[in-house]
């Protein structure tokens, strides 16, 4: 009686075991803790433990680039170091 208790206290938090390295692991054992009674909640709780992150984006801004020979530049050049255009910060 003691192992079938077990075994499905195991099975109830599946999701939770196999979502436990993710970042949002708090998430997945709320819902599987408060929803996973529900077939819904448990399968909705498994999808989110068994889905792929999302790659990481870093939003680099673009490098300044020269106008006339596209050499990048440093954000105090007043002429490119390149071609010697004079830089032009703020088009208008």
């Amino acid at each position: 009686m003691r192992l079938l208790f077990v075994v499905g206290l195991l099975l109830y938090f599946l999701p939770s075991i196999l979502g436990r390295q993710k970042p949002n692991a708090g998430a997945i054992f709320a819902c599987n803790l408060l929803l996973g009674w529900t077939i819904y909640g448990w399968i909705v709780s498994l999808i989110w433990a068994l889905s792929a992150e999302a790659p990481y984006q870093v939003n680099v801004p673009q490098a300044w680039l020269c106008a006339n020979c596209r050499a990048a530049l440093r954000r105090l050049d007043q002429f490119c170091p390149t071609c010697g255009n004079r830089v032009n910060w703020y088009p208008g």
